[in-house]
Order: structure tokens, then C-alpha cells, then sequence
């Protein structure tokens, strides 16, 4: 179950991945630059951010089975209407509605596994779906290049519906049931555009100034009214069990500076290459040790998970991220490719270690009623995190250099170090290893 999780997470995210392979080819299709051709990757993202709380609380009030079916459904439908999209703002429309879909893929997998196993087990299956997605995404790039040479940019962005197939084998593990509480829909619309806000916000370095008004004035607004209702409805959609909770929000913010790493150096590594005359086949084929590595990593990151803890895994992801930021650093500055290959394994190490990790530490400090509201906000911060990263290396890396804007990114996940510090005091909770399918 945990493999074939793996493998549905990591085809949405190759809809950024392999997506960012064909910007070019977009912008020439449409007659537009490969900046406003970007919408195709910020909307999908923006999307895949804002809709994962909502799902994650849908699969509480009526189990995970239906919510997975619909969302894996809209990120196929919206995977072909790109794929055959006649104009460019269909194309951008598509995007939403896959994006919007595909947020229910890292959300509810992880609710699964956290349903169905604990202690020991759970870490493994955590670390195995973890796994799996980072090879999938790993080769999202490559499998990107050779898809586009060979039948065109349309069918890149047709790939994530595949994840269809992958449905069928997990229909009778899924959990059919919930509370059957109603869903509190003004709660989740002022979640929802709180946290668009949020990501516009942090993605405006590279989509510019009326983006950040947006998010800001989003943000603004949203927060203070939705506090105000988690105040006077603590059971609605954003239960305040999960928002007070210090492991809750102390890791799902350290966490995020996780994928800041991973996503900087997504977009990084491929400028700097093809800035210096490299293929995207070629770029993908660089990624392919790291695919290597995801597919070992799980065996070591599920024990020393269960053996350190959550807390003490996402600080070792933390470090792990930094290092790799700063090494990468010198990879650019001194056109080192193996050095940057290098980087970039350890990056996977840190978010293989870092996602499982931070699934564990909401899942166990949380009521199981309110779980999967809980990883949906947690995957959120996440996933900001993502946007982090893109935007400070985005941003920055045309002003200041590629090497410099990765040196300030490594300044980040040390940060997260400091927010852990209270969660690494606590004693680590002994569980037994057990087999997990």
C-alpha cells in the first residue's frame, strides 16, 4: 500500500516537475514569454497548497476512500484538458482543477498510512511512500524531456493522468468511514483563501508586484477572521486542537524549510546547466542518482525515525538540507557538476527523512478524528515552504548569482533548528519494528 501511495504522490508532483520541461515550448505554442508561461507551474502549485486542508478534513468526516477518488479524478480530468487545451487561458484553468485535485494525493496517502499503522510500522510505510514520490519526481525532468522529444509538450502535461492506473490498487485498503459530522464550508473558505494569500505572498519574487498585493491583502483580511472563527467554532473546520498544538505547529514550521531546500535547487540546478549549453534529457539525467538514492533511503529513515523520534529526524533532515544548500553553493560557483550532483542526493536525503518525519509528529500529537484536517494544514506549511524556496532562488539568483541566493537559502533550515529546540527536550516514544506491505 505504501509503494503504490508512493508512486500516486509522485505523479502529482510531476505535474511542476515535468512541467517546468516544456515552459518553453508552452510560451512558443501560445505566443506569450516563458515569465507569463510560468502561471502553468505557479497556478498548479498555489492550488496544490491552498485545497490540502480541505481534503484533509473531508477525509475526516467521511474516511479517505471518496475524497482520494475525486481528487486522483480532477487532477486526471485537469491533466488532459491541459494536455489538450486550445488556448492559453483554458490551459491555465486546467492547471487549477489539476492542481486542485492533485492536493489530495499527499494529504490523504499520508492520512491512509496514518490510519491503518502505528508506532514502527508507520514510520516505514511513511518513509516508503516518501520514497517512492522522490523517485517518481526525481525522474519527472528526464521522463519530462523524453515524453516531450518524443510525441510532444502536450503529452508532458497529460502524464500525471496516469494516476487512474494506480487507483484501483488501493480502493479495498482505503478507509470508507468518517465522523459524519457536517463539513463548516464558511471555515474552509476562509482557510482557503487565507492560505492563497500566503502562497501568493511568498511566490511574488518571481510573479511580481500585483501578486503580492493580492496575497497581502488576502492575508491581511483572512487571518484575523479566521482566528476569530477558530475561537468561536473550535470544533469547525480548522479545529482548534490542531492549531494550538506546539508539535503540530513547531514542526509543520521547521519542516517546511525541508522542501525550501528541495525546490531551490529543483529550479536552481536545471538554470545554471542550461545556462551553460546542457539538454534537458541531460539535466534529467543528473537527477537519476538521487532517484537511486530515494529508492534506499526509506530503509534507513523508517528505523532511525522510530529510534530518535520525529523531532530529532526533522533536525537532522534540517542540517542535512542546509549542508546541502551550501554545498551546491560551491558547486556553482566553481562549475563543479559532480559537486552539484552531490548536493542534490543529500537534499533527498534531508526531504526523505524531513516528510516522513513531520507526518509522524502531527499524527501522533493529534486526536484521530481531527487527523487528517491536521496533515492537511501541516502539508500546506509544507508546501509553502516549497514556494520559499523557489522564490528566494527565483528571485535573488538574477541579481546576486545562483551561488549566493543558494547561500542565503541555507540560512533557513538552521533557522528551523531554533523552532524545534522545545520539541527536543521531550523523551522518544519506544515502539517495535513489525512488517509493513
Amino acid at each position: 500500500m505504501s509503494t503504490v501511495l508512493g508512486l500516486l504522490f509522485g505523479l502529482s508532483a510531476s505535474g511542476s516537475a515535468s512541467a517546468a520541461i516544456v515552459l518553453s515550448d508552452v510560451a512558443a505554442e501560445f505566443d506569450v514569454s516563458v515569465g507569463q508561461a510560468a502561471w502553468v507551474i505557479s497556478l498548479y502549485a498555489l492550488l496544490l497548497a491552498v485545497t490540502t486542508a480541505v481534503h484533509g478534513r473531508i477525509s475526516d468526516l467521511v474516511g479517505v476512500r471518496t475524497p482520494l477518488l475525486v481528487g486522483v479524478a480532477m487532477m486526471a480530468g485537469g491533466a488532459v484538458a491541459a494536455a489538450l487545451a486550445p488556448t492559453y487561458p483554458l490551459l491555465l484553468l486546467a492547471r487549477l482543477l489539476q492542481g486542485a485535485g492533485a492536493a489530495a494525493v499527499p494529504v490523504l496517502g499520508v492520512a491512509a498510512l496514518s490510519a491503518r499503522y502505528d508506532g514502527a510500522v508507520r514510520d516505514l510505510a511513511l518513509g516508503r511512500l516518501a520514497g517512492w514520490s522522490a523517485v517518481v519526481a526525481s525522474l519527472g525532468p528526464l521522463m519530462g524531456g523524453a515524453i516531450e522529444a518524443a510525441f510532444g509538450w502536450r503529452a508532458v502535461l497529460a502524464l500525471p493522468a496516469l494516476g487512474l492506473l494506480v487507483l484501483p490498487l488501493l480502493w479495498h485498503a482505503l478507509g470508507a468511514t468518517g465522523s459524519g459530522a457536517d463539513l463548516d464550508v464558511p471555515g474552509a473558505v476562509l482557510v482557503g483563501l487565507t492560505a492563497a494569500g500566503l502562497v501568493l505572498l511568498v511566490q511574488s519574487p518571481s510573479t511580481g508586484v500585483v501578486v503580492a498585493l493580492v496575497g497581502a491583502v488576502l492575508l491581511v483580511l483572512g487571518a484575523p477572521v479566521t482566528a476569530r472563527r477558530v475561537r468561536r467554532r473550535p470544533e469547525g473546520f480548522l479545529p482548534l486542537v490542531v492549531v494550538s498544538d506546539p508539535a503540530v505547529v513547531r514542526s509543520a514550521t521547521a519542516a517546511a524549510a525541508v522542501p525550501a531546500a528541495w525546490f531551490g535547487l529543483l529550479i536552481a540546478v536545471p538554470a545554471v546547466l542550461v545556462a551553460d549549453g546542457w539538454e534537458p534529457w541531460q539535466v534529467g539525467m543528473l537527477l537519476v542518482p538521487s532517484a537511486l538514492v530515494a529508492l534506499v533511503v526509506p530503509r534507513v529513515t523508517g528505523p532511525l525515525l522510530s529510534r530518535i523520534g520525529p523531532s530529532r529526524s526533522l533536525a537532522i533532515s534540517a542540517g542535512s538540507a542546509s549542508f546541502a544548500l551550501a554545498v551546491s553553493a560551491i558547486g556553482v560557483g566553481t562549475s563543479q557538476v559532480a559537486v552539484i550532483a552531490a548536493a542534490v542526493v543529500v537534499v533527498t536525503f534531508a526531504f526523505l527523512l524531513g516528510q516522513p518525519a513531520l507526518s509522524a509528529a502531527v499524527g501522533q500529537a493529534v486526536p484521530a478524528e481531527v487527523r487528517g484536517v491536521a496533515l492537511g494544514v501541516a502539508t500546506l506549511v509544507f508546501l509553502t515552504g516549497g514556494s520559499v524556496g523557489s522564490a528566494v532562488v527565483g528571485g535573488l539568483g538574477d541579481t546576486v548569482g545562483m551561488g549566493t541566493a543558494l547561500v542565503v537559502l541555507a540560512a533557513l533550515p538552521l533557522l528551523a533548528l531554533l523552532v524545534l529546540a522545545p520539541l527536543l527536550r521531550r523523551p522518544v516514544l519506544e515502539a517495535d519494528p513489525a512488517p509493513v506491505d
